[in-house]
Formats: C-alpha cells, structure tokens, sequence
C-alpha cells in the first residue's frame, strides 16, 4: 500500500483550515506542499478552499454594505428572553405563595 493511502485520518482545527487556506491564498504553499506539510490528503486541500471559498460567498451574500453586522443582536435577544422567562417565573412563584399563605398579605 502506498504511504499516502496509508495515512490515518487526521482531524484538523478551524485555525489549522484557515491557516491552510491563507497560505494556498498567499502562494506561500502549493496545494501538494501544504498536503505534505500538514500530513492531509490533497483532496482535505482541495475541500478546504471549496469550503472556505462557500463560506466567504455567504457570508458576503448576506451582508449588508454600509451597515454594521449586529452580532450582538443574537445575545440581546436570547437576554431579552431570558427576562422574560424569569418575570414569568416571579410571578408564577407570587400566585403561589399567595395560594400557599390563604391569601394573608405579608405586611410590607
């Protein structure tokens, strides 16, 4: 068996794919040096760029020139949700005490 078809399978990190792809993208590595550099098959190269080259179309599809990306949007929206989660918590949790105290009023 030929040593690249024996190589195991190696799992590489996003960083390592980016830097994979920065270098393809550079010149700094041909797609056969950086197989070699990295122990991939040239083919893990080839689908790197697919990917990489997808994903930069996507993201650039879905952007809005001239108007910044709110990132943040997602998390005050899952915060905003979360409030509301737990105001409806507290008030669940007054009822019944109210329920559990026969309807006394506590004095405050």
């Amino acid at each position: 068996m030929s040593e690249s078809r024996a190589r195991r399978k190696r799992m590489l990190s996003a960083q390592e794919k980016f830097q994979i792809w920065l270098q393809l993208s550079t010149g700094e590595l041909s797609q056969s040096a950086a197989a070699e550099k990295y122990g991939i098959d040239p083919t893990t190269i080839m689908r790197i760029r697919k990917v990489a080259r997808e994903g930069a179309l996507a993201a650039l599809a879905a952007s809005k020139p001239g108007r910044r990306n709110d990132v943040d949007g997602a998390e005050l929206a899952a915060a905003k949700a979360e409030i509301a989660r737990l105001e409806e918590t507290v008030k669940e949790q007054a009822i019944e005490l109210v329920l559990l105290r026969g309807g006394q009023r506590s004095g405050w």
